[in-house]
């Protein structure tokens, strides 16, 4: 259960981040650049073995590189849903891509879950559902294609750390993530660079320094979500960890940022609790 916790604070940490660098002066894709940099070297620092980089299997090297495009469409799709839609309901867009997970998780690896996680997790829906609902930014095309976009992301890059669970080796745990961060630190550099010549804009040291508070908590929650795979199964792991990184970054927004939440948004809360105790008692 700890790495559960682990991994939400890991994740909130990355959204809150984002919100408090939200103003940028120049090029977009700096603080990305700095958090995926930040992550290839922790990556490699967690291998142990360097050796490992030639003796890994194709499967964490395939799995690690179709994680990492997904991982950039997501802070990409995450950094402009924030500016529009607030930290609050962008979070709660990317941890409603648990319907791709555990759709997969179901559908593809055989899992089932218990009456009361099921009512949890409808629970949850409606919940996501209510707090959507109370945006007001929701009705515009724009905003809701990035909620859309946020969700179908985030739920894409989960499911590769489900897949490689099932079809990779528990020994290669940190190559995968090593393979997937490298990828995405190349695509980033390949959009930062194309920025450049498209607008001038300079990569800062002010947002690289900012994707290095990103980073460390990026890469960590992906490595404790794994682990929590491992002794928990994924229909409890990923709606608890959904809906905790939610409320923690609903409560910090609201402390630290001063965003207003409407009374819609804190039924939905309440909606979020009661699918917490449901998913823990199932």
């Amino acid at each position: 259960m700890i790495f559960l916790v682990l991994a939400m604070c890991g994740s909130a940490a990355i959204s809150l981040t984002m919100k408090a660098f939200r103003a940028q002066r120049g090029n977009r894709y700096g603080m990305l650049l700095g958090n995926y940099i930040t992550c290839v070297i922790v990556g490699f620092l967690m291998l142990g073995d360097p050796g490992l980089l030639l003796r890994g299997s194709v499967t964490s090297l395939v799995l690690g590189v179709v994680g990492g495009v997904f991982f950039v469409a997501n802070l990409v799709s995450m950094q402009s849903s924030i500016r529009q839609n607030g930290a609050g309901l962008s979070a709660a867009f990317a941890k409603l891509g648990l319907v791709v997970t555990l759709g997969v998780s179901v559908l593809c690896f055989g899992e089932r879950a218990t009456p009361m996680q099921l009512a949890g997790i409808a629970l949850v829906f409606a919940a996501l559902l209510l707090i959507h609902g109370g945006g007001g930014k929701a009705g515009e095309n724009r905003s809701f294609l990035l909620l859309l976009l946020v969700l179908f992301t985030g739920g894409a890059g989960d499911v590769m750390s489900k897949v490689f669970d099932e079809l990779g080796t528990a020994a290669e745990g940190a190559l995968f993530f090593f393979w997937l961060f490298l990828t995405a630190c190349l695509l980033t550099s390949a959009l930062a660079l194309r920025e450049k010549r498209r607008t001038g804009a300079k990569l800062l040291w002010k947002e690289l320094a900012s994707g290095i508070l990103v980073g460390i908590p990026n890469y960590f929650s992906s490595y404790w979500l794994l682990l929590a795979l491992r002794s928990l199964p994924a229909v409890l792991v990923y709606p608890v960890t959904s809906t905790g990184t939610i409320l923690l970054v609903m409560a910090a927004s609201a402390l630290l940022f001063h965003e207003k939440l409407t009374r819609r948004q804190l039924a939905g809360i309440l909606l979020i609790l009661a699918a917490l105790v449901l998913l823990n008692i199932g």
